[in-house]
């Protein structure tokens, strides 16, 4: 039902209400549209050009309903009206703000871009609420961030849910505007929901094997190769970092080896490495029962390491990508890793495991090692790390470290094009000597700090880091589950970030 403020619907009778606003009850299934507006200041605002078209079309009509209903519009806020058109029964009218909103060097931020997401997928979210399953959204000044808003806004898992229950998929057209970049928005959208997918998914449904089944679905039809690792691979290897968290589950371990080929064959590719560990119970220092769920998106490092080669692949970049996914669940097994324990990873540097539930990157730490076959140009991992990033920078944004500054202003500027920000965090020595000046074993998986835990985590990870640009990008707080606060085009279940900056990221290595 269209948004009224309460003293304005108490002078309106019912027969009133339909002939203004219309029955919402009778536009199930119908076309509905998306405009945006901005917002001037004084309580008026300004169509898109789209919105003045359709204003127009509708002999000023849609105007006259607004200042009805209240002019008053700002970001982010919508109303939405009926029968101003046959073709279009209903119609969302979004708030985008400033009209000359644009980058915003102290947050970091485009937020031109981020306010056309914001409006077209909150309008995309309402119409899908009332029913309405074709919806049109104009290009709101940015056709690739309206279908990036759109295409976010009206996705949610529904996997296990009674197919009489699901909510009804929405379809989505452009009403006006570039369609070559309205698709790119969608590919993009759909690469990072397909991130969202494997994140959400229960535990019992996305185990290493079936991870693996998934991702070989989803990539080869793109021509994308994707070589599955077995344990036994693993232990020729000598990855006994990796197979110590494996071996405290029931679950096989698997290796993910993946491979896009978009560019020069003699090019060195980048490397993206995710953790993919499909449940962490800690392990023998398990976790607290609360909210222990949401241990099943601990592999969203891995989710978004297959959604942005799939993005990459969608959108045929010429590049070359490697993706490399260790997967293993974390449990607490008569097999498992106990406190104190020492392995050695692939490059014959020991470990002793102070703490099972610092898994992640244990399994990364081979990872790594790996990695420096393919010789990449840059490697960049991804991983839910730490409690302790959260802490730091909540939802807000990524924690990245890197030992290259060239590639984090390429990182700072993918963050701030597509909303999905990073604050860079250091690498200094000071935290490597928390993690390397034990008696006992070259590394521990745990520092002797009682603070920084995030950065520790880093340092640990420098460890085993191939010398060329590397990346890590601790992920924990922007995870999910949603709804996160400044993002409402993300509701509900986890958030698949940052997919989006990496498929930007990896075109600004084209």
């Amino acid at each position: 039902m269209a948004y009224l403020p309460s003293r304005m619907f108490s002078h309106l009778k019912y027969t009133q209400y339909v002939k203004l606003f219309g029955n919402y009850r009778s536009i199930h299934s119908k076309n509905g549209l998306v405009l945006g507006v901005y917002s001037e200041g004084g309580g008026k605002v300004a169509f898109t050009k789209a919105a003045e078209r359709f204003n127009e079309e509708t002999k000023g009509k849609l105007q006259e309903d607004l200042s009805v209903a209240g002019p008053t519009l700002g970001k982010g806020k919508s109303r939405i009206f009926y029968n101003l058109t046959s073709e279009f029964p209903v119609v969302s009218v979004v708030g985008l703000g400033n009209e000359n909103a644009c980058y915003n060097e102290e947050e970091q931020l485009h937020e031109d871009k981020e306010a056309v997401r914001v409006a077209a997928g909150v309008g995309a979210q309402q119409l899908l609420t009332i029913g309405v399953t074709d919806i049109f959204v104009e290009d709101l000044g940015d056709p690739q961030a309206a279908a990036e808003g759109a295409g976010l806004g009206v996705w949610k898992y529904q996997g296990f849910r009674n197919k009489a229950k699901q909510k009804p998929l929405a379809n989505l057209e452009l009403y006006c505007g570039d369609k070559e970049k309205w698709s790119k928005g969608l590919k993009v959208a759909e690469a990072q929901n397909l991130a969202r997918q494997l994140m959400d998914t229960p535990a019992n449904h996305m185990t290493p094997t079936l991870f693996a089944k998934n991702a070989v679905d989803v990539l080869t039809p793109l021509g994308v190769d994707v070589c599955v690792r077995d344990k036994a691979w693993a232990e020729e290897l000598k990855m006994g970092s990796f197979l110590s968290v494996a071996k405290g589950s029931n679950e096989p371990p698997v290796f993910l080896e993946i491979s896009y080929s978009g560019g020069d064959r003699e090019e060195k590719p980048t490397v993206l490495i995710g953790k993919g560990v499909t449940f962490d119970s800690g392990g023998i220092s398990i976790k607290s029962a609360s909210a222990m769920d949401e241990m099943r998106a601990d592999m969203g490092g891995a989710a978004c390491v297959v959604g942005a080669i799939y993005g990459a692949a969608s959108l045929k970049m010429p590049l070359n990508v490697v993706g490399l996914i260790p997967l293993c669940e974390n449990m607490p097994s008569g097999g498992a890793n106990k406190p104190g324990d020492v392995v050695t990873a692939m490059n014959g540097k020991t470990i002793q495991i102070d703490n099972t539930d610092a898994e992640g990157r244990l399994i990364l730490a081979d990872a790594l090692c790996y990695s420096e076959k393919f010789q990449g140009q840059f490697i960049i991992d991804i991983a839910t790390l730490t409690g302790a990033i959260r802490i730091a920078l909540g939802n807000a944004c990524t924690g990245a470290y890197t030992t290259s500054t060239a590639r984090w202003k390429q990182l700072e500027e993918a963050g701030s094009v597509t909303g999905d920000r990073f604050w860079r965090m250091p690498l200094w020595k000071y935290f490597s000597s928390q993690v390397t000046d034990f008696p006992a074993a070259d590394v521990n998986n745990v520092s002797k700090l009682k603070m920084a835990g995030s950065c520790t985590a880093a340092a640990f990870l420098k460890e085993f880091a191939p010398k060329v640009d590397w990346m890590h990008l601790d992920i924990a707080g922007v995870m999910g589950p949603a709804p996160c606060d400044g993002v409402p085009y993300l509701v509900k279940g986890m958030t698949g970030r940052p997919t989006r900056a990496l498929i930007h990221l990896l075109a600004l290595q084209c």
